[in-house]
């Protein structure tokens, strides 16, 4: 009974320092949470080596999603956006909040956008400033039932070169195209600090306007679409995905799995 209260007590402790508002007490809730696991094993066990094979079976959830669903997606090779309507404020209630504060900043709307896949569906708002030259976007994927909200930010320069800042909490899927270079600031919870971030990064690479591509407005989802589609040959060549059985579809390799296990685990330690 002594060994159980002392379990249930450090998860109680855990969790209430998870929601905390310091991260340091959430990362510190975290380590609880292992630390109740490895007692658990261990105080049912005797056994060191199996407290540590306990805290271990954390690491290895996110293999149920790669295996059970992961393996089995089939996505397209080609990806083409294509003009679509807003979602309503139930499936987006912050869309109008968010597009309000990129045209504070000079921004201009350029298009929404989308693409819609199985059980996956991106939608795209985007915005280009002429004078600086940079295009905004605002991102909503939905999948499974669940959803997420990233803000991205892009200068091109004339070399091929795509700088780009993100807010975005989650690693990418696959492996970033060579001649893009991509900042992720998951701290940014506004656009204005998200800007600030970008802009700062661009003269720390001692970068004018000028250095940059003037865009075609016009042509902003086609450029997505030509760098998606770069970006999946790039992880072709690298051996993380190949051919799926249907024509013009692919799959992740076992490599490939492994690779995106690698970065859910990287996920799973920045963000507890």
């Amino acid at each position: 009974m002594t060994d159980l209260l002392i379990v249930a007590g450090v998860l109680v402790l855990s969790f209430a320092l998870r929601t905390s508002g310091l991260r340091i007490l959430r990362k510190l809730g975290a380590l609880g949470i292992l630390g109740a696991t490895f007692l658990a094993f261990f105080f049912f066990t005797d056994s060191i080596a199996a407290g540590v094979v306990g805290v271990l079976l954390w690491f290895l959830l996110p293999w149920v999603e790669l295996l059970t669903r992961i393996r089995r997606l089939r996505l397209p090779v080609g990806k083409t956006l294509e003009r679509e309507a807003p979602p309503g404020h139930s499936r987006f209630p912050e869309l109008t909040e968010l597009t309000d504060e990129i045209e504070a900043e000079g921004f201009e709307y350029v298009a929404d956008t989308g693409w819609d896949w199985d059980d996956m569906h991106q939608f795209y708002r985007l915005f280009y400033h002429a004078e600086k030259r940079e295009q905004a976007a605002i991102c909503l994927t939905e999948q499974d039932g669940m959803s997420w909200v990233a803000l991205t930010l892009t200068s091109r320069h004339p070399r091929g070169t795509t700088y780009r800042t993100s807010n975005l909490l989650l690693s990418s899927p696959m492996k970033t195209a060579p001649e893009v270079s991509l900042r992720q600031a998951p701290d940014c919870d506004s656009f204005t600090a998200l800007l600030e971030e970008h802009r700062y990064w661009m003269e720390g690479l001692a970068f004018v306007t000028e250095d940059f591509v003037a865009e075609d407005p016009e042509q902003l989802a086609g450029l997505i679409g030509e760098e998606t589609g770069r970006q999946i040959k790039h992880n072709f060549d690298a051996g993380l995905i190949k051919p799926g059985e249907a024509a013009g579809t692919f799959r992740y390799s076992w490599r490939g799995l492994m690779y995106l296990y690698c970065q859910l685990v990287k996920d799973m330690v920045r963000m507890s």
